[in-house]
């Protein structure tokens, strides 16, 4: 009589994979994770930051794309051992099996905040493009938008606290 050979199935994604693709090319190990969304707007913010790199003399832009290099590269990795651990039906402390990936969809809050953010960053893109501002005059005042975010985040932890 032979034993029976167990075969044991391989996980759907490889972090590895994810990491190296990602490091070759910002947004691909998104890509290979089947987050085709987020890894389109990844080549995106990366050409972005990429294109950038020759506007004023300041090291923030460098940063930024330093720091947005690295994220990429861990949140792929991530995505990848989260998918897996969907996929293999991990069971939760009392037994039940997990319904759906741990990627979590955020729900909305109800804050104005970014998306006008977002509104205002893109105005003072176009009227630079048109020349009615200067950039090099604008990336002068960049820490106005740190400061503005802490105090968003203030705002938003007594408004937390209050509730």
């Amino acid at each position: 009589m032979t034993e029976p050979v167990i075969i044991q199935k391989r996980p759907p994604k490889s972090p590895a994979v994810a990491g190296i693709l990602s490091a070759f090319l910002p947004g691909i190990g998104s890509l290979y994770n089947g987050l085709y969304t987020k890894g389109i707007l990844f080549i995106l913010i990366f050409a972005g930051l990429v294109t950038m790199q020759d506007r004023g003399g300041q090291p923030f832009f460098g940063l930024l794309l330093a720091g947005f290099y690295f994220f990429q590269i861990i949140d792929s990795v991530n995505n990848a051992k989260a998918i897996n651990k969907a996929a293999a039906g991990e069971l939760t402390p009392e037994g039940a099996p997990i319904p759906a990936p741990s990627i979590d969809i955020p729900t909305p809050a109800g804050s104005i905040f970014w998306g006008a953010v977002l509104m205002i960053l893109g105005l003072v893109f176009l009227l630079g493009n048109f020349n009615v501002i200067d950039y090099d005059r604008l990336w002068d005042f960049w820490p106005v938008i740190v400061i503005v975010i802490g105090i968003k985040m203030i705002a938003d932890y007594f408004s937390k606290k209050n509730t």
